[in-house]
């Protein structure tokens, strides 16, 4: 009992009091783990930042939504509505490194505005960038939607849960990042502008800002993108632009960007210009990458200003093209907004419909007096004839036998003299046309033409006013008395003339030639 009891008490004895031979390699263990958290913690604080943010504001129709589709290398653009959510992608050759960078496209409805708490946050402003676009093919809008667009940004802002104290330190950061902008090929200096890598900002002595020069400071940085500069040569085709009214333009947009402090570029979707030097441009602000392009103030469809560069002694050089404008004159009378010629529609006629129609007319109609003859129509002044033609033909010369209408309204209504002479009017058309007795027909007549007896019948009938026993001025004397429409006695009247003369106009057309006119005419 008691030896085992020595025995558990060798045994719990303490391990350091035994001697080891082996102690070095006994704290390799710890160094070993040591040595690979600290080569993680190391390689991850090299890793690009994912939190960047970018936010596009600006008016229907500037072509955010396409110049963010061509910033990340594709051409298909969807619109949506309200707040679309975008990406771009983010490689860092020299360290073989790859991120995505949030993109934000709000719609062009200020309405919209308080979607922007999804874009905006107090946690991410300090890592946001905002573009504000423009549309160069619409330049008489231009202020007005930047003065709209960064309004509402600053309204936005002024809300957000932020403390003094960060706001003003995100003040002081874009300010010092403005004044450190030193152009590329300096000899000293940050490499391209603000936020570049491995330079302090406080190794150099700032130049103090300009009065004028960011006086609106929303301490998150701005880039002014004016899309569609290939509409410029439009403009000066279609709306008489010329050089002067493109650097009126340039100089107001380049006033608003020193207010707030912003980078101006001009880009152009469909000739491809400056595109690339965005996204470089932007993922040198947002991430640091090296930035060595210079300001592009020379090619008015490819401007390019970092912010930092400009001044106002620079801006002063847009007063020598100036010849009938000055830069001090309102921008909304010099570039004034064309005027456009609205389409007139053509109102549509509809038809009233046809019953509707008739029974209107039906009333109109029941409410005039009837007619006193069937010659006359109802409503019309005064007595009109059914019939076109001639309405006196008392004066008138024989007519050529092929003459099938004649109206003899003035005839009928005058005095007995007057039927005398429309009963020699028609024994003139019944005598036979020859030049002479026995000569040779004239000139412009035809030749063996006859007088028609089966026409003399009727002829006594129009001497007298009144016709007994008929007046049937038919050519035929065998249908003489079923034709008869006339009683004994009755009194003619000028339908009943004008009826008869046109069949005897249709019967009469064609002359009998070569056939002898038999003297006594036999029963069929």
């Amino acid at each position: 009992m008691t030896s085992h009891a020595n025995e558990c008490s060798r045994v719990m004895e303490p391990v350091e009091d035994v001697p080891s031979s082996g102690g070095a390699e006994a704290e390799e263990p710890p160094n070993l783990w040591l040595s690979i958290l600290g080569e993680v913690s190391t390689r991850s604080s090299s890793k690009l930042p994912g939190d960047r943010n970018v936010l596009l504001l600006g008016e229907d129709g500037s072509g955010k939504t396409t110049l963010v589709a061509r910033l990340n290398g594709t051409t298909e653009a969807h619109k949506g509505r309200g707040l679309e959510y975008r990406y771009l992608n983010v490689h860092d050759e020299d360290r073989d490194e790859r991120t995505c960078c949030s993109v934000w496209v709000m719609d062009g409805d200020p309405f919209h505005h308080n979607l922007l708490r999804f874009a905006l946050t107090s946690g991410n402003m300090h890592s946001s960038l905002v573009l504000l676009v423009a549309d160069l093919a619409r330049p008489w809008q231009i202020p007005e939607a930047l003065d709209r667009w960064s309004t509402v940004l600053q309204d936005y802002i002024h809300t957000l849960n932020i403390s003094s104290e960060e706001r003003k330190d995100m003040e002081n950061k874009l300010i010092k990042e403005y004044q450190s902008y030193i152009e590329p090929g300096g000899d000293a200096g940050p490499r391209g502008g603000p936020g570049s890598q491995g330079v302090e900002l406080d190794e150099f002595e700032l130049a103090p800002l300009d009065d004028d020069t960011l006086t609106c400071n929303l301490g998150v940085p701005i880039v002014v993108v004016c899309t569609k500069s290939d509409a410029l040569s439009m403009l000066e085709k279609e709306y008489d632009y010329r050089e002067e009214h493109f650097d009126i333009i340039q100089f107001h947009v380049r006033t608003f960007c020193l207010r707030y402090g912003a980078a101006l570029v001009y880009t152009s979707i469909k000739e491809d210009r400056n595109v690339q030097l965005l996204y470089k441009y932007l993922v040198h602000r947002l991430y640091g990458f090296p930035f060595g392009t210079p300001a592009q103030v020379v090619e008015k469809e490819s401007i390019f200003i970092p912010a930092g560069w400009d001044n106002k002694k620079k801006m002063a050089i847009l007063h020598e093209s100036l010849q009938s404008v000055k830069l001090d004159d309102r921008y909304e009378e010099v570039i004034v907004q064309p005027s456009i010629r609205k389409l007139v529609q053509e109102k549509e006629v509809t038809s009233e419909d046809e019953q509707t129609f008739l029974s209107r007319q039906q009333v109109v109609i029941s409410k005039q007096p009837s007619a006193a003859y069937p010659g006359e129509i109802p409503g019309a002044p005064g007595k009109i004839s059914a019939r076109s033609g001639p309405m006196n033909v008392a004066s008138v010369s024989p007519l050529p036998i092929g003459s099938k209408k004649l109206d003899l309204s003035n005839a009928i209504k005058g005095s007995p003299s007057n039927e005398g002479v429309l009963a020699n009017f028609f024994n003139s058309l019944l005598t036979k046309k020859v030049g002479s007795p026995g000569g040779s027909p004239s000139p412009g007549s035809s030749p063996n033409v006859v007088m028609r007896k089966d026409y003399t019948l009727p002829l006594s009938c129009l001497s007298s006013s009144v016709l007994s026993p008929c007046l049937c001025l038919s050519p035929h004397a065998h249908n003489h008395t079923a034709r008869c429409s006339w009683q004994k006695g009755s009194k003619a009247t000028m339908s009943e003339y004008q009826a008869e003369l046109d069949r005897m106009a249709m019967r009469g057309d064609t002359p009998v030639t070569n056939s002898p006119v038999p003297t006594n005419r036999q029963e069929d």
